[in-house]
């Protein structure tokens, strides 16, 4: 007998893609002001001391991915799982250890860089930058896990708002108020001035969150149980996240002691231009993966391919455009972070080539995840990108940029097609553009 019927899929549908578009709203608007702030940090900082502050961001979110120790890709898995089998209280335990997680993980993440930074001047980059680099690990680390805390509940604009928007239009304010005062940021300073922002928007979330009754704060009461149960899959979800995270993050950091800061900084705007290819994919994704979850563990196979190929040709068509506005209008895109800027595009292209492949593979990630198959999902993903970073740092000696975004381009091909493969003959889900031709084919199975 077919419990799905098609006017079940068409609500599900009409649900999951009001929801993206209101994440691709926000996210459209972070973008823009996240292009803003860096516009203008690049112009009014200088070559030299904005390459220090990409150095010190970049270092600092692949610490703050490490600092959740995987618990914004756990809460996003447990809290639907949980309520789904009728145990809620079990939910907000898991809610509030990883919370616990977080804050533990990122006080020791912070006063280990401090220590890194008191023994050594960085190579390239002094040791003040590091120590404004560590005030920014624990802001970012609870920013993506309230995020995902939040998201999980069924939230969009509390998960998202304030921790998006509001920072990011708080900094290159304030860097222009101090610029008209007389006052130029260093890299460091830029950084310092981040993470305060950062905060004050963490606290602006928390009051929005408690006012409208979503569970955000941690605990440790329950935190023995739950690590026990779920320590070993988190320890795969923390390094499923790191190796995310190292992949848009480690070629900026290669590149800066590599070659130089402003050399980082041109490959830093170049990365962050084509990150927006994929604005979409990463909207939808953020909507979708609590339902992957839901439906995934409940048996409910067709909702669950109907919703990872609504996330595929969403992504891939917005993707789609964005790159061949690149490809027009690249040179001048790039002249937005001032003159010798232009030299990025090859780059640029390059870097977004992989990216359009990610997009049209769909959710791979996500559905792995979400589908208790993240060890997998390590093995695969890590064997290749570990592969891919150990070439570039050979590479970046000979060929700079353009060897660095190569390698880039190629392992991120070759790891999205073997993650793909894997959700498609494993799990039974196909990620790519071909999974809406798979919906119809799927019956529920026994949760």
């Amino acid at each position: 007998m077919d419990h799905n019927p098609r006017s079940d899929l068409r609500g599900l549908l009409r649900s999951g893609l009001s929801k993206s578009l209101v994440s691709l709203v926000i996210k459209v608007a972070t973008a823009g002001l996240t292009y803003g702030m860096y516009v203008i940090l690049a112009r009014l900082m200088g070559v030299t001391e904005y390459g220090y502050f990409a150095f010190g961001l970049s270092l600092a979110t692949i610490l703050a991915i490490g600092a959740n120790y995987g618990q914004q890709t756990a809460i996003l898995r447990y809290w639907p799982e949980d309520i789904v089998a009728g145990r809620p209280q079990k939910a907000v335990e898991a809610l509030r250890s990883g919370g616990a997680v977080t804050i533990i993980a990122g006080l020791g993440i912070t006063l280990l860089l401090f220590g890194v930074g008191a023994v050594s001047d960085g190579f390239h980059l002094p040791a003040g930058h590091l120590y404004a680099a560590a005030t920014l690990v624990l802001p970012l680390a609870l920013a993506e896990y309230w995020s995902s805390a939040l998201r999980a509940q069924g939230s969009v604009w509390t998960a998202l708002t304030p921790r998006d928007l509001a920072w990011r239009l708080g900094v290159p304010l304030l860097v222009v108020a101090l610029w008209y005062a007389g006052v130029s940021l260093s890299g460091a300073a830029a950084l310092l001035l981040t993470a305060a922002v950062l905060g004050l928007s963490l606290a602006l979330q928390y009051l929005l969150a408690r006012a409208r009754r979503y569970e955000i704060a941690a605990g440790t009461k329950g935190l023995g149980p739950y690590w026990r149960e779920r320590g070993t899959p988190s320890r795969s979800f923390f390094l499923g996240t790191v190796l995310d995270s190292a992949a848009l993050n480690v070629d900026i950091i290669f590149v800066g002691l590599l070659v130089a800061p402003a050399a980082a900084g041109v490959y830093f705007n170049a990365f962050r231009t084509a990150g927006l290819l994929t604005l979409f994919m990463f909207a939808i994704t953020l909507v979708v993966a609590p339902m992957v979850a839901r439906h995934y563990h409940a048996g409910e196979m067709r909702q669950a391919q109907a919703i990872t190929a609504l996330c595929a040709w969403a992504g891939f068509l917005f993707s789609l455009a964005v790159f061949a506005g690149f490809l027009v209008f690249g040179d001048q895109i790039l002249g937005l972070f001032g003159a010798g800027q232009e030299q990025g595009k090859l780059i640029l292209i390059l870097l977004s080539v992989g990216l359009l492949f990610d997009a049209a593979t769909g959710p791979s990630r996500i559905v792995m995840m979400m589908t208790g198959h993240e060890r997998a999902y390590v093995r695969i993903f890590g064997s290749i990108v570990v592969a891919g970073m150990l070439a570039q740092l050979a590479v970046i000696p000979l060929y700079g940029l353009v060897g660095a975004a190569v390698m880039n381009m190629l392992s991120r091909v070759a790891a999205q097609l073997a993650i793909a493969w894997f959700a498609h003959r494993r799990i039974g889900l196909d990620t790519t553009l071909l999974g809406a031709f798979l919906v119809n084919r799927h019956t529920d199975r026994q949760a």
